[in-house]
């Protein structure tokens, strides 16, 4: 197959994405991506040492594109909300990458800026020492829960049909909770979730 003379991270990164998107995260492979830049496989080594490179690359990019400043003035709950907003939509436009946000966050300098934001702003919320380090993970561990749900079992998907279906005197709270779930959308669950938890952090050291 002919191989472009040159490519860029954000044709490498591109190439990635389409892959991902179209065959999830089981499907890249260096030899996908190759096919996918219609170019011989051993040809993408140039380019990236192995498809852990080509993850990192993926994750850096997405993430790079949120913004990371907050209202200096704003309550410290207001601002780790934003910056967790703006994260999930960055990766909702491409879901089956969020398993890698923590698998790379220690070597991705865009993770590791939002996070640095993050704890910024629970740090002028009054959490300090193991607090802040419990803290943000609980943030972060809803975030990527939230997506993988949104992904694998969305609020408004077959399951939770078939679980309001379910007899009720069998699974009374199961099949009455799943009911009700089928009233709401991904944006009401995201928001009220994030709500609770946020409420449940109490700062301290």
């Amino acid at each position: 197959m002919p191989r472009p003379r040159s490519l860029s991270t954000t044709d490498l990164v591109s190439a990635t994405l389409a892959v991902i998107d179209r065959g999830d995260l089981s499907a890249l492979t260096m030899r996908a991506v190759a096919n996918e830049l219609n170019m011989a496989t051993m040809s993408l080594y140039r380019y990236v040492a192995d498809r852990g490179e080509l993850e990192l690359l993926v994750v850096d990019q997405v993430l790079g594109a949120v913004d990371i400043s907050t209202p200096p003035d704003a309550e410290w709950r207001a601002r780790v909300a934003l910056l967790v907003d703006r994260m999930r939509a960055a990766i909702s436009a491409h879901p089956a990458i969020a398993p890698l946000v923590p698998r790379h966050r220690h070597d991705s300098t865009s993770a590791m800026r939002w996070m640095n934001a993050m704890l910024g702003a629970l740090a002028d919320g009054g959490f300090h020492g193991r607090a802040r380090v419990i803290a943000q993970r609980t943030v972060i561990a809803f975030l990527l829960g939230f997506l993988e749900n949104q992904h694998y079992a969305a609020i408004g998907g077959r399951g939770t049909a078939v679980l309001a279906k379910l007899p009720a005197e069998e699974y009374p709270f199961l099949a009455a909770t799943a009911a009700e779930a089928r009233k709401l959308v991904a944006e009401d669950e995201f928001r009220g979730g994030l709500e609770i938890v946020l409420r449940g952090l109490v700062p301290g050291e």
